[in-house]
């Protein structure tokens, strides 16, 4: 009964909005066949959005479309749409669109009589009919009563407006520019629209960030959150921001660390796929190096493979890493490494985390390096960094992809880990640790694992080091204060080696001596021998010669 009783719940007609992550916060899309009000402050996307709605239900959905606008003529939005790759010409042409410029000037209009928009219905019902449209664009409404003062007449033809979008069928779209104690500066549109979206354009400690809402939604569940949204070459894309279900896929198999002797220190062999790995540690403990060694160890598996850089250049990490024998321009020109690299105050952290979204889209990566997160806290406070982190671990997650994270703590005596570190130290499977070991006036370095889920791993110290051939994990070697790095490990080597040697030097001397003797023992056997054989070769003779004797008394006789 349940089973059926699903099956036959009402779904509610939506039309899909063709923009990346509005569809998925819309749960479908805009209400088909009803008007929507996108309101909002200059620049915040609000022609952008409703021009993409339009070109993206032709060219994906092959549902005509009418934009008529009241403030850009045609050829200025042909032309700033141009650099998104709309060609608003070609799709007119095609039949499929139409761009209408109504001119409304506050110095052109005097009120004689009753004001009503029949003129506008007449003009709008007439691109409709002559392409069939069933998509519908007017931007902005503010500029159509620009010139009149009667609030009555206002809000009557904006309902009357309204209504006959119903009646027509089509899927709608109105902007129309932010009030002050409203959401728009009628007030009205809000409420006689079946679905409003408010956006927004803020910067908080000089980083900018466009935001959406979706204040209301009629017969329909939605995203009822504030969503950040990125205007780039392709248009506008959304990023739901709450975190998925912990209900994703997992996987047995094992990915290679890619550093020589790490792989021993986990008795699986390494990490799991998509797992979310952290190496933190101080400056100059080499997080960096060991992403590069897993990133190249899964290019070199023909992984696709995305490293996000908030510190260096790709050309100054290649550089840096041919020093030690990792040669990563090699897989860059095969197409299996991407290297971005960008400063974190370029974007807000919601900016930065569609990015990578949008990337996750296109290369289509299995593995992912962010080096280093910590960099992510010069842009957001403590609660924006963690709940970014969550969402990006469950993306991740969500897509099987592998992900190692650097972390930079700070050198101080503080044991209270840094804010990235313990955004995500509990949020990932794998928690390496690299840190700096000072002692008898050097400074060594160590590794060691914190956590590994699902594996057993090794709960020693290793020192490792880094030369021209690259990194290697040295054994342990342990001393009387516990285990030994540097130059101790090297004195007690040696301390060990002439102890080797001494020992061997006395049993090579008892070996000796134990010859000699063995040496004299023989000889003296030899010589009792000699003397036990000249007893009994005399002892035979006397036997002889009585012998002898005897056989001669007996003839005699």
């Amino acid at each position: 009964m349940q089973k059926e009783s699903k099956s036959n719940r009402f779904i509610f007609p939506k039309t899909p909005t063709g923009v990346d992550g509005l569809d998925e916060v819309t749960d479908g899309g805009f209400p088909k066949g009803r008007p929507t009000l996108v309101c909002g402050g200059a620049g915040c996307g609000k022609t952008l959005l409703s021009m993409q709605f339009l070109i993206k239900g032709i060219t994906e959905y092959n549902e005509p479309g009418v934009f008529m606008s009241f403030e850009e003529p045609s050829n200025d939005l042909t032309l700033n749409v141009k650099s998104l790759g709309f060609d608003l010409e070609k799709l007119k042409a095609d039949k499929k669109l139409v761009v209408d410029y109504v001119r409304v000037e506050r110095s052109e209009i005097e009120e004689a009589g009753e004001y009503d928009l029949d003129g506008l219905f007449i003009r709008l019902g007439h691109a409709i009919d002559s392409i069939k449209a069933t998509r519908v664009v007017l931007d902005t409404i503010e500029s159509l009563f620009a010139g009149l003062d009667n609030q009555a007449i206002l809000r009557a033809e904006l309902r009357r407006l309204f209504h006959w979008l119903k009646t027509k069928g089509v899927t709608a779209i109105i902007t129309g520019e932010r009030g002050e104690a409203m959401l728009t500066r009628q007030g009205l549109e809000e409420y006689v629209s079946d679905c409003v979206i408010v956006l927004d354009h803020r910067v908080i400690e000089q980083v900018s960030t466009r935001r959406l809402r979706i204040v209301k939604y009629r017969g329909s569940t939605h995203g009822t959150n504030e969503y950040p949204f990125l205007i780039d070459a392709d248009g506008i894309s959304v990023l739901p921001i709450t975190s998925l279900r912990l209900d994703n896929e997992v996987s047995s198999e094992i990915v290679s660390t890619g550093v020589p002797g790490l792989n021993t220190m986990f008795e699986g062999g390494g990490f799991f796929r998509g797992s979310n790995i952290l190496v933190s540690g101080t400056a100059g403990t080499a997080k960096t190096t060991i992403a590069c060694y897993f990133a190249a160890e899964q290019c070199e598996k023909k992984e696709k493979t995305l490293y996000f850089a908030f510190e260096e250049s790709p050309q100054q990490l290649v550089r840096n890493m041919k020093s030690i024998g990792v040669n990563l321009e090699k897989y860059i020109k095969n197409g299996t490494l991407q290297i971005h690299s960008s400063r974190p105050s370029l974007n807000g952290l919601e900016l930065h985390l569609l990015t990578l979204r949008k990337l996750i889209r296109e290369f289509k990566p299995t593995t992912i390096i962010i080096d280093p997160i910590s960099n992510l806290t010069l842009v957001g406070s403590e609660h924006e960094v963690r709940s970014m982190l969550v969402r990006l671990i469950d993306m991740l997650k969500i897509n099987n992809i592998t992900a190692l994270f650097t972390s930079l703590n700070k050198q101080t005596d503080n044991l209270r880990p840094d804010l990235a570190e313990e955004s995500v130290s509990s949020l990932v499977d794998t928690w390496i640790t690299v840190r700096d070991m000072e002692g008898i006036g050097e400074r060594n370095r160590g590794l060691f694992i914190v956590k590994s889920r699902g594996m057993g791993h090794s709960n020693q110290v290793r020192e490792f080091i880094i030369t021209s051939n690259g990194i290697g994990l040295l054994d342990v070697e342990l001393g009387p204060q516990g285990v030994l790095t540097g130059t101790a490990r090297k004195s007690h080597q040696i301390k060990k080696t002439l102890s080797d040697i001494k020992l061997q030097n006395e049993i090579d001397r008892k070996d000796r001596e134990i010859a000699r003797k063995r040496r004299v023992l023989e000889a003296n056997i030899e010589a009792l021998k000699n003397e036990f054989e000249s007893a009994e070769e005399e002892l035979s003779i006397l036997k002889a010669t009585e012998e002898l004797q005897e056989k001669l008394a007996s003839k005699k006789k």
